[in-house]
């Protein structure tokens, strides 16, 4: 199997659903176009996956961690079971070491998942997921969305434009 990576880690919000800002309902979660069956494929062949999130939201007073948890299980009940969630809470300004850039969570990830950075992928829609993946030693996919900012496009190494074009870069 080692054609295939060991992992794909996915940033959760314009990545694998729609991005409602500091989502705290359920109901409003909606997969982005292509997740789930590029999720039913990565895990059809084999590839452990996970997400890798800033919830500002809470560490802003504006959102609770139940709330996070939440709205992370309606991901999971539309879009199928992640090997790990990796969630920094905090406020931007709290100078924590998992907020990405900072490549903190997704090293965290790929222990938990077992998985080897160079044989990991990390798919995000903005360039501090970027920055976090190469940080980390994994490889980044951009995949970029109505509020990525073209210099931040251009200055990735990998994009594609949708969930289905990344994963045939992955697989």
């Amino acid at each position: 199997m080692d054609q295939y990576p060991d992992a794909v880690l996915f940033d959760r919000d314009g990545t694998l659903i729609t991005d409602v800002p500091y989502n705290g309902d359920p109901d409003r979660v909606r997969p982005m176009p292509g997740a789930r069956d590029v999720l039913r494929l990565l895990r059809a062949h084999g590839v452990r996956t996970g997400v890798v999130t800033n919830q500002s939201g809470i560490g802003r007073g504006l959102l609770t961690r139940a709330q996070v948890d939440a709205v992370n299980a309606r991901v999971e009940a539309l879009l199928g079971r992640f090997g790990t969630w990796q969630v920094c809470p905090h406020h931007p300004d709290d100078g924590c070491a998992c907020r990405k850039p900072a490549p903190t969570m997704i090293l965290d990830a790929c222990e938990a998942l077992g998985a080897r950075p160079e044989r990991t992928y990390f798919i995000g829609d903005i360039e501090a997921d970027v920055k976090a993946a190469l940080a980390a030693g994994v490889t980044p996919i951009l995949v970029p969305t109505p509020v990525t900012l073209p210099d931040e496009v251009d200055r990735a190494p990998h994009t594609a434009p949708d969930l289905r074009s990344a994963l045939a870069m992955v697989l």
